[in-house]
């Protein structure tokens, strides 16, 4: 396996200035400002704190060659202790309100890609692996977050570098132009690595991306794995991968840390230089004991910035990486896109399907020039082979998916002129694999409905079969689904996704039923909840069985994206055409004729058995 391979970049991934970076991250601080006020006073208090530090013990050497007074070495204690603990103080307040503020970023950060995320077509999801997608909402933003402390601790140690320089120029003004000018040599050599940094921390986000990626599929398909006996293939796949993050990883911390000898190596040069020149000008009387102590007591001061400086760059550059990954994805064009937003009053359900052409791709064709009308309140079943369009269809008039041509009305009015939200409450939407959230029968009946009470979504549930299907739960209403309604069986997820349909009240109801069979009792209450749905509302139903295609007012029969046959069952079956030949294929095995016949197949075949011996 190659070294990077499975860390392409997504589609939508994009390349920001370091600036445009920070005025994006600098806008969700400004929110802020009172808070960032205090911050900024209290990492002066720090700083000066911190500086006046090293002046005081200088002062004290300097008393200390001659004859100090006992009211002086008190003096000077108790200075240093109410430095000392003023610099506590200072760092545990900014610490605090530095921390809220954090917090209240990342998570205004992490609701944006959310949000963003959530706003999405279905065709970015298809796109794209969900686990990256998380990927960059957790861990990215995690990753700016230790950054952002980095920042503050930085900048109060440059604040108290700034303070001291001052006082080291009005003491000695050459030894400090000797001190500053190891400064351009670190500088640069920060500003060449920043390039290659960012460049290891962005393979770095993408391993862990792709790590997520590959436990999500992996948990999420467990079962299936369990079926074929492929545990050790998932797990080896996991292995490859996290192999591969791991060696991405020691790279990326081999690159970090070649920068720590390099700075050890100045330091260590900067100090000896110093050390020397200060001890000829204390032995040349050019500068007192103690200044030249206050020198060589501050060159901690000045070196523990710059070594945090160039860690805190790679840092940055994690940060920069993070935070370039994350507005990619905010920024991320969605290619559903409503062209007005006006508010949906309650629809008459008249759909028209308007020489309309969709594509998945440029190899993939769909629909080219699909025309259909669908009158108020009608009834239609769309049947056809897999990849004949039924899909399609359905997914363009919830707007999951965006047409690149014709039109699509609702009323007479555009599809992509509705407001959204207000336009999709008004579908009812049952999909092939009926899905639940984790949590109780009821909750889930609520989903459609946040208003309804307890006693409403019991009345609703118990409109089907009088309430029934409820006893064969443990709990009734409160059942718990599990997660995904690992709990419930097929049929009774489908009457729990009915249900909620049914609490809704949609004008169009769209169902792509499932193909599981299901017992005969629960059929009854899945057709008797289906009819409750169908009346007086139009509804496009994808059709796997024969009482959903009879209880249709109109069949439609696509072939390759086209309308090839429509019209009633008995009406078709007597064209011997497309549809007989479905029927035939898909739906002459539900029919009652046929389970009778093949009954009394069975019993002739059995009284044979029983004569012969």
């Amino acid at each position: 396996m190659s070294f990077f391979q499975g860390l392409t970049t997504e589609a939508y991934d994009r390349e920001y200035t370091d600036m445009e970076l920070l005025r994006r991250i600098g806008g969700y601080f400004s929110r802020y400002g009172k808070q960032l006020f205090w911050t900024a006073v209290l990492m002066s208090v720090v700083s000066f704190s911190g500086a006046a530090l090293p002046l005081a013990v200088s002062r004290t050497v300097e008393v200390l060659a001659g004859q100090p007074t006992t009211g002086f070495i008190i003096l000077i204690t108790a200075l240093m202790t109410t430095i000392g603990v003023l610099i506590w103080l200072g760092n545990w307040a900014r610490r605090r309100i530095q921390v809220r503020i954090v917090a209240d970023v990342i998570a205004a950060l992490r609701r944006d890609a959310f949000n963003a995320t959530a706003r999405h077509d279905m065709g970015f999801f298809d796109r794209f692996e969900s686990g990256r997608i998380i990927s960059r909402i957790t861990s990215d933003t995690e990753e700016l977050a230790q950054v952002v402390q980095l920042v503050t601790e930085i900048f109060t140690q440059l604040l108290l570098v700034f303070i001291l320089l001052v006082v080291l120029l009005r003491t000695s003004w050459k030894m400090t132009l000797l001190l500053l000018a190891v400064f351009p040599i670190v500088f640069l050599f920060t500003w060449a690595f920043r390039k290659l940094a960012r460049h290891v921390t962005r393979q770095g986000f993408r391993a862990l991306a792709r790590v997520n990626a590959v436990i999500q599929e992996a948990v999420t398909g467990i079962s299936i794995a369990k079926n074929f006996r492929q545990e050790a293939a998932i797990y080896n796949e996991f292995s490859d991968v996290n192999w591969q993050s791991y060696k991405i990883n020691l790279n990326q911390g081999f690159v970090m840390s070649s920068v720590f000898p390099l700075l050890n190596l100045i330091s260590g040069l900067g100090t000896g230089a110093l050390l020397y020149w200060g001890g000829v000008s204390v032995a040349e009387s050019l500068i007192a004991v103690g200044a030249w102590y206050l020198f060589m007591l501050s060159l901690d001061r000045f070196w523990f910035p710059m070594m945090n400086l160039s860690a805190f760059w790679s840092q940055f550059q994690a940060g920069l990486s993070a935070t370039e990954r994350l507005f990619a994805l905010i920024d991320a064009e969605p290619l559903v896109n409503q062209i007005d937003n006006r508010p949906v009053a309650s629809l008459r359900g008249e759909i028209v399907y308007c020489d309309v052409k969709f594509q998945y791709s440029q190899q993939e064709q769909v629909l080219d020039g699909f025309s259909l009308r669908i009158a108020p309140g009608e009834s239609i079943a769309l049947v056809g082979h897999t990849g004949a369009g039924k899909s399609s269809l359905v997914k363009l008039i919830t707007r999951f998916y965006e047409f690149q041509g014709g039109q699509i009305t609702v009323d007479g009015h555009d599809i992509r002129a509705f407001d959204l939200a207000g336009y999709r409450r008004q579908l009812g939407i049952v999909s092939q694999s009926p899905f639940l959230f984790n949590g109780t029968v009821a909750d889930n009946i609520r989903y459609a409905r946040p208003d309804l009470t307890d006693a409403e979504i019991e009345a609703v549930a118990r409109r089907i079969g009088g309430g029934e299907w409820l006893e064969t739960m443990p709990d009734g209403l409160h059942s718990d689904v599990g997660e995904r309604g690992a709990r419930l069986s097929m049929g009774q997820r489908q009457l729990v996704t009915l249900t909620r349909v049914l609490a809704q009240n949609p004008a169009i109801f769209i169902l792509d039923e499932a193909t599981a069979s299901v017992d005969p009792f629960t059929e009854a209450q899945i057709k008797e909840a289906m009819d409750l749905i169908l009346k007086n509302r139009t509804s496009i139903m994808i059709a796997h069985r024969l009482s959903t295609v009879r209880s249709a007012g109109r069949i439609i029969v696509l072939q390759q994206g086209r309308i090839i046959e429509q019209g009633s069952h008995e009406a078709l079956m007597a064209q011997d055409g497309h549809y007989a030949e479905l029927y035939n294929t898909y739906f002459r095995h539900q029919s009652l004729s046929y389970i009778e016949a093949a009954g009394q197949r069975r019993r002739k075949m059995a009284l044979g058995v029983v004569r012969g011996a």
